[in-house]
């Protein structure tokens, strides 16, 4: 069944099926309706002369220069390739779909002005696989992401350049193998297509369905870690946590009782420390506070996704044009700034737990390196210093950049939510994420492949996994395979499956 984009239910996990899965969409049918009544209102205005921006006036600092009616229909045009101004590789075809149905989605609330051929023709574009080339880079987040969905909306006029059937072609080529006709562009269309900021949305969203997988992950990897190193159990307790109140603590300490599920420490019969280090005991606490920012971050964009992102605004029950700032991109930008810092965040504590179990004197009679002969073998050793150069780029990623606006458009446009800069450094920050973990993961594995005691099920599924990937360290051997294989391992999500299918379902 095709996934209804009607303004309002558009979700999360909608949009990656449609982004990454090529699920089919269709457009409401209220919603077309809606579109035909407020391009019929606005046509209405445009016949009695009323001052619309971007529809009758020029754009941003141009805005008090009213068209003539031969300006008005041409300046679209003109408006679509003066934006189309971005630099930088395509950004992958999963942003540029989950775009532009974010886009449709703010068309279907019917207040956006442009013709319903427009609307449709990105349907259609959508369910006949023709993605936009689009830069990467080129946005600063307020009036929209301009640059990137101008681009996009060439193929509206025939022009720009496509993804189609694995190619790379001009515009209207592309558009015509997939049978799909050119609209072209009247009053209000143009602006109608690009006015939001849909691109770092529509990343932001499909990094926070990753995020919240490699957050289930990351308390995988620390079960791992935390009996390894025979971790005292009482720091897990859900009374512990609900006496305290965080809602993300309370679930990340109940994940990983439910993977320490039928392992000896949890008998009371094997010897622990009263009290273990912070990066073991402090895990739900830490962890927690990820889910919660990012729990937060997903409630602000699955907003934005079923908003009405654009400017002017068209109200036809009361016969309104409003201008304002919903194409802002900070409440989006914020959050996940946030977002992005509680990732990297929960990776420093990965690595401190890394380092606990390498370290000799930390390690609870953990062999030094986790090797089989330390000092004629390193064992692991290195492994540490990969985890540590991708947690740096982290830490200089997790800047926010939602505060570092810079003035644009002679000062018309003076403050800006550089959202976009925030997406994409959520991406990088996420992608080095996985290496960090992937490096936890394997050392766990080889560190319980040393001890003489039945792990919880969780453990022992995570670390039968691994071993399909990654063989334990006898003697040693380059690991840059072995880290890629694992970094591979993290992003694929095989490690939560085949945990959850014996324990089920985290939360």
């Amino acid at each position: 069944m095709p996934i209804v984009l009607d303004g309002s239910s558009l979700t999360i996990e909608k949009l990656v099926d449609i982004a990454r899965h090529g699920e089919k969409v269709e457009l409401a049918p209220a919603a077309l309706e809606r579109i035909k009544v407020c391009r019929a209102m606005l046509e209405d205005k445009l016949a009695k002369k009323e001052i619309m921006y971007g529809t009758n006036t020029g754009i941003g600092e141009f805005s008090e220069k009213i068209l003539n009616d031969d300006q008005v229909k041409e300046f679209q045009k003109y408006l679509i390739y003066n934006h189309a101004a971005g630099i930088g590789d395509p950004a992958p075809i999963e942003h540029v779909r989950a775009a532009l149905a974010g886009r449709i989605n703010v068309h279907a609330h019917g207040n956006s002005g442009c013709r319903p051929e427009i609307t449709l023709t990105m349907v259609e574009m959508l369910n006949k696989g023709v993605t936009p080339v689009v830069c990467s880079k080129g946005s600063v987040g307020a009036s929209g992401d301009l640059a990137p969905m101008a681009q996009a909306a060439l193929l509206l006029m025939g022009e720009g350049e496509a993804f189609f059937n694995g190619e790379r072609l001009p515009g209207r080529e592309a558009m015509e193998k997939a049978g799909i006709p050119i609209p072209g562009l009247q009053a209000r269309d143009g602006l109608a297509a690009i006015n939001g900021s849909n691109l770092l949305t529509a990343i932001s969203a499909l990094n926070l369905f990753d995020m919240e997988r490699f957050i289930k992950q990351a308390e995988i990897a620390a079960a791992m870690s935390i009996e390894a190193l025979l971790g005292n159990m009482k720091p897990y307790n859900a009374k512990l946590h609900e006496l305290r109140g965080f809602k993300g603590a309370v679930t990340s300490a109940e994940n990983i009782r439910r993977l320490f599920e039928g392992s000896d420490l949890t008998t009371g019969k094997m010897k622990t420390k009263v009290q273990d280090a912070y990066s073991m005991r402090s895990t739900p606490q830490v962890i927690g506070a990820a889910r919660d920012a990012i729990a937060y971050a997903r409630s602000q964009v699955e907003i934005e996704l079923n908003g009405v992102a654009d400017n002017p605004i068209f109200v036809p029950e009361m016969n309104l044009t409003l201008t304002g700032a919903n194409f802002q991109g900070s409440p989006v930008a914020l959050p996940m700034d946030m977002a992005g810092a509680a990732i990297t965040m929960v990776c420093v504590l990965s690595e401190r737990r890394l380092n606990r179990l390498t370290n000799p004197a930390l390690s609870q009679g953990l062999p030094d390196f986790l090797a089989h002969e330390p000092g004629f073998y390193s064992g692991l050793m290195l492994s540490q210093y990969t985890a540590d150069h991708l947690i740096v780029e982290q830490r200089i990623l997790s800047a926010p950049a939602s505060i570092l606006s810079i003035p644009a458009a002679a000062d018309q446009e003076d403050f800006v939510s550089m959202g976009m800069n925030t997406a994409l450094k959520n991406t990088q920050i996420l992608d080095n994420a996985y290496g960090v973990l992937g490096i936890e993961f394997m050392a766990a594995a080889q560190a319980l492949d040393f001890r003489q005691f039945t792990p919880g099920k969780g453990s022992l599924k995570a670390r039968e996994t691994i071993r399909k990937h990654v063989a334990h360290l006898h003697v040693d051997r380059p690991l840059y395979p072995d880290h890629n294989a694992m970094k591979a391992l993290v992003k694929s999500g095989e490690i939560l499956e085949s945990v959850e299918a014996v324990i089920g379902a985290l939360a």
